[in-house]
């Protein structure tokens, strides 16, 4: 088996473990499972640090990871098909394409004074509205949705799916109620992930939630330092999107 084979096609062997005080039986995952979760992580760190480069890095993690989750397609050992985690890689995609191009474009006006793509900043009682109701439109849509489709537990996972768009999107505006939307996800795909037996994943949403926090408080801080700086002369060019 060549390294593309492997990539494509791998997996690994996971003993019985403990975890949290449950006994997780053995079971098999696959390779790209873990790659992908790895450009997820990698794209995280990049936001976390306002850089371009987690859009394109993110988007890859993305196309590897909806081949994990939808065994009607594609091949994988795990019984369950998570619909909803296979569908938010395909919104993520779009939606990334918007945040690459908006934080692209601020890097190219120079919004921020440091090294970062874009200044963060709160979504304001307008931008909270708007969260609100896509939230609860987009799990109640999304549940009948994924319940059709047979995918397991689909309440939480459209919610999963959900708060991932709304968290992308918040990310892609430099909203800082982005962090928080993510630690609501992670509270919720954590167990179900586990359940599902996709651990890589669960293991990695884990990480994520520590990840959210610190980031939380870099972009605060960020904020903070931004505001105490001398305003920038705004160009005729600069038009909110």
């Amino acid at each position: 088996m060549n390294a593309l084979e492997w990539l494509l096609e791998g997996t690994i062997d996971i003993p019985t473990w403990s975890a949290f005080g449950a006994s997780i039986p053995a079971s098999t995952i696959l390779v790209r499972e873990v790659v992908g979760n790895g450009f997820g992580l990698a794209s995280a760190l990049g936001g976390l640090r306002r850089q371009v480069w987690a859009w394109p890095v993110g988007i890859i993690g993305n196309l590897i990871l909806f081949t994990v989750f939808v065994g009607g397609i594609f091949d994988k050992p795990q019984a369950n098909d998570l619909w909803g985690q296979a569908g938010r890689q395909v919104f993520f995609l779009a939606v990334s394409l918007y945040g690459w191009w908006r934080w692209s474009r601020s890097r190219r006006l120079g919004e921020s004074a440091d090294s970062g793509a874009i200044v963060p900043r709160w979504a304001g009682p307008a931008g909270l509205l708007q969260l609100a109701v896509a939230a609860v439109v987009g799990t109640t849509v999304f549940y009948f949705v994924l319940r059709e489709l047979g995918s397991w537990g689909p309440l939480p996972d459209a919610w999963i799916l959900t708060g991932s768009i709304l968290a992308t999107y918040g990310m892609a505006r430099g909203w800082n109620e982005f962090w928080l939307i993510w630690i609501a996800v992670d509270v919720v795909g954590v167990p179900l992930l586990f359940q599902a037996g996709y651990y890589p994943s669960a293991v990695l949403y884990l990480v994520y939630g520590g990840l959210c926090v610190a980031g939380f408080v870099t972009w605060l801080r960020t904020k903070d330092r931004a505001e105490g700086a001398p305003p920038r002369e705004t160009t005729a060019d600069e038009v909110t999107v």
